[in-house]
């Protein structure tokens, strides 16, 4: 756990430079727009540690799959998404002497994150051994509302010492990516050039043909005096233009860069270049300070909707705020053929691609910050990867349109490089069933469920109805070979979540074609399409009815699959200090003999299932599993903490809160330097609305059971639900509740309250 970070309720904030964190902020400081995003690497050339990164959304290679023990359905390769070329690029040379912040020394440095505004910033006075010294001011955004924008603007001041000053701004095209299986780079065919006095860079992938353009308008001046003569600098990967100054003490020098990003996804290649010409050409056109003004008008309009304030506690506060600024700026929801990354725009670690979390963790937040239409189209992505689906599903030997969709994807087919969890990690196809369902209930749209999502449910019921098999000892379906959400626990038998998601699955599947054949939806159409019966889908029913569930008759605890009770069981608490986190000490022999769980499982089926249960049957299975529980993967603590606010147990939910809220500013998992962990994010979000504040939907309705932590004088957030826009207010004696649509009836601790029309209610709690 690092402490290195100020708290500050809208900055994120490093005070002095934190050399062996310099991975870790680069991270943290990760600025992006949902269609390009920049790691917070120094604009300056840099020979420290360092992980360069800058990503276009859906720009992906597939990296050939390196493993010496192949197995038939293996995936052949591992997406990834790409380093690009560099658009921040700058070298300052002062008589001669490269800057270099890891070669001179550094009298003063401060790096902020203005979250309020989506801007980075970073100050630092520097001198070098011979004598010369400066200082430099940047501000860089990756526009809001010009998303094929990147802009940037540098400024040295000249402190003493130094006469010459040599400065070099442009684009750079011989890019690595840090996780390439074969150190081979994935950019070729690269064009340069420069147009109307503009540099510009081409290039394209290896094997995938993605096609990007870069476009640079460079503007210099110094004591407000423009520079006119730049000379071009212009090389197979590279394009810029440099100038070289005779300077003196107090001469202040601005860099401003406006960078047109355009790919092959939004434009013809034919056109690339000239539309990013075009791009770059009217920001110049608009000046950095005009640009940064609508920049800031656009990210103030996203926290309108999304902000949560939180009065009393300025850690906590700046925790759910840099979590919602990450997910705004990985995801806008404008394009349904991408999704969310786990590591969105901050690195490079997963490859960039989808996994389940999106639909476990990220929907709800979308659904109820940027609306309908943003969260369907994470369920259209799923949709158009159902003949995928089906392929990976026909490749383990599945059929008659049976689905199993990717653990990880970038285009629906599967490219994850882990067999246990390629072929094993299949509660993944529960996710995906969920998400209908939970798109449907919060929102009251049937017309995706009838149409769309029933051809996805079909697809996954087939697929569990051959993947069960019958026991006779048992006399009942059972599942063998699996690993649940745990993945301290590989190749096990009848893991409790998944067999309860998938008995789920089958009735809820059912379900919806009962409704499709009393006419709610187009049956004809779905028989022609799917060849679906009434014989089979009633067949489904029964067999979910019989899928076992493994549950420990004496300490009527749910087991997390069968045998588990036979490990030794010992609390985290035995575990010593040093030896966390077990997946960076133990070796995974170690791990999977042992009792220790990785993320929710029990609890993840208790979470998503809540209504099933009795409240009894989840307390006493949270007092159980949590504490075995080593919240090693970032989507654990959300799930904790949920769960521990429903059962009143308010101390345990807020620690598990603060965990995700500063799991990355704090680095608790020391893996933060890899990228931020955007996925789960989603899940600090959920710990308030969810956890302390209670909200979900019952029978068509919204409903809270809502407290204020201790530590807090109160909390503030909004939400969008079907036809409202609620403001929400709750401290340790109230919840106040301000409705911008129309009246509406509500649950509040299971009592009716009718919320009139753009009227504010006051209810004790």
């Amino acid at each position: 756990m690092k402490t290195y970070i100020k708290a500050d309720p809208w900055k994120v904030i490093e005070p002095a430079y934190e050399a062996a964190f310099q991975k870790i902020s680069e991270s943290l400081f990760s600025i992006g727009n949902g269609r390009f995003g920049q790691r917070a690497n120094f604009e300056e050339t840099f020979t420290g540690p360092t992980l360069p990164g800058n990503y276009i959304a859906g720009v992906y290679y597939p990296d050939k799959t390196r493993v010496g023990w192949w197995k038939n359905g293996y995936p052949d390769y591992f997406a990834k998404v790409l380093n690009a070329p560099d658009w921040i690029a700058l070298k300052i040379e002062a008589d001669g002497v490269v800057l270099d912040l890891n070669h001179w020394n550094i009298e003063r440095f401060r790096r902020v994150l203005d979250m309020q505004a989506g801007i980075l910033h970073r100050q630092a006075k520097v001198s070098h051994s011979s004598g010369g010294s400066l200082s430099i001011s940047s501000q860089r955004m990756c526009h809001k509302n010009r998303k094929d924008l990147g802009a940037l603007q540098y400024v040295i001041e000249i402190g003493k010492g130094i006469k010459n000053l040599k400065i070099s701004s442009y684009l750079e095209g011989d890019v690595t990516n840090d996780d390439a299986n074969y150190d081979e780079q994935f950019w070729e065919g690269y064009e340069t050039g420069i147009k109307n006095d503009s540099p510009y860079l081409a290039a394209s992938t290896k094997k995938t043909g993605f096609r990007v353009g870069y476009a640079l308008r460079n503007r210099i001046s110094i004591n407000n005096r423009a520079i006119k003569d730049l000379v071009d600098d212009i090389d197979i990967k590279r394009a810029g233009q440099l100038v070289s100054l005779a300077v003196k003490d107090g001469d202040r020098i601005v860099i401003e860069k406006y960078v047109g990003i355009k790919s092959s996804r939004y434009v013809a290649e034919n056109d690339i270049i000239t539309e990013a010409l075009a791009e770059a050409q009217q920001a110049d056109s608009s000046g950095f300070d005009t640009l940064a003004k609508e920049h800031s008008q656009t990210w103030s309009d996203n926290w309108a909707g999304s902000d949560i304030v939180i009065k009393g506690d300025d850690k906590a506060q700046q925790g759910i705020r840099f979590n919602i600024f990450q997910l705004h700026q990985t995801y806008s929801g404008d394009d349904p053929r991408l999704n969310i990354g786990p590591k969105g725009f901050t690195g490079e670690k997963y490859g960039g691609s989808t996994y389940w979390d999106t639909e476990a963790y990220c929907l709800p937040f979308y659904l109820s910050t940027a609306g309908a239409e943003v969260g369907r189209n994470l369920l259209v992505y799923r949709h158009q990867h159902l003949e995928k689906a089906i392929e990976n599903a026909e490749k383990l030997g599945f059929k008659n349109g049976a689905a199993l969709y990717p653990m990880v994807t970038m285009n629906g087919e599967e490219c994850h490089n882990e067999w246990e969890i390629t072929f094993e990690e299949i509660h993944r196809n529960g996710a995906i069933a969920y998400a209908i369902y939970d798109y449907t209930e919060y929102t009251g749209d049937q017309e995706y469920l009838l149409s769309k999502g029933i051809e996805v449910l079909i697809a996954i019921a087939r697929f569990w109805v051959q993947r069960v098999h019958w026991s006779k000892p048992k006399e009942c379906y059972v599942m063998h070979g699996v690993t649940g959400p745990n993945e301290y626990e590989n190749n096990i038998n009848n893991n409790w979540y998944t067999n309860y998601i998938a008995r789920w699955c089958l009735s809820y599947s059912a379900d919806v074609l009962d409704r499709i054949s009393r006419g709610e939806g187009d049956l004809g159409r779905l028989k022609a399409l799917t060849n679906i019966s009434p014989e089979e889908w009633t067949g489904w029913r029964k067999i979910g009815e019989q899928i076992y569930l493994p549950v420990d008759e004496e300490t009527r605890l749910i087991l997390q699959q069968e045998g588990y009770l036979d490990k030794e069981i010992l609390p985290v608490t035995e575990i010593p200090h040093s030896e966390r986190p077990i997946n960076q000490h133990w070796s995974w022999d170690r791990i999977l003999r042992s009792c220790y769980i990785k993320q929710a499982d029990v609890l993840q089926g208790l979470y998503f299932f809540e209504h099933h249960f009795e409240p009894d049957t989840i307390r006493r299975n949270f007092e159980f599993y949590e504490p075995l529980t080593v919240h090693e993967s970032s989507l654990s603590p959300c799930v904790h903490s949920i769960l521990a606010s429903s059962l009143g147990m308010r101390d345990k939910a807020y620690e598990m809160y603060l965990r995700t809220a500063r799991l990355d500013l704090d680095d608790y998992n020391n893996d933060t330097e890899d990228g931020c962990h955007i996925t789960s994010m989603a899940g600090t979000w959920l710990a308030i609305v969810k956890g302390f504040a209670g909200m979900r939907m019952k029978k068509g309705r919204l409903s809270f059971k809502p407290f204020c932590p201790k530590n807090w004088e109160g909390y503030n957030f909004q939400i969008r639900w079907r036809e409202q826009l609620l403001d929400i207010h709750v401290d340790q004696n109230k919840i106040t509740i301000r409705n911008q649509g129309p009246a509406f009836e509500m649950l509040l601790n299971d009592s009716k309250y009718r919320i009139p029309q753009d009227q504010t209610q006051n209810i004790p709690l």
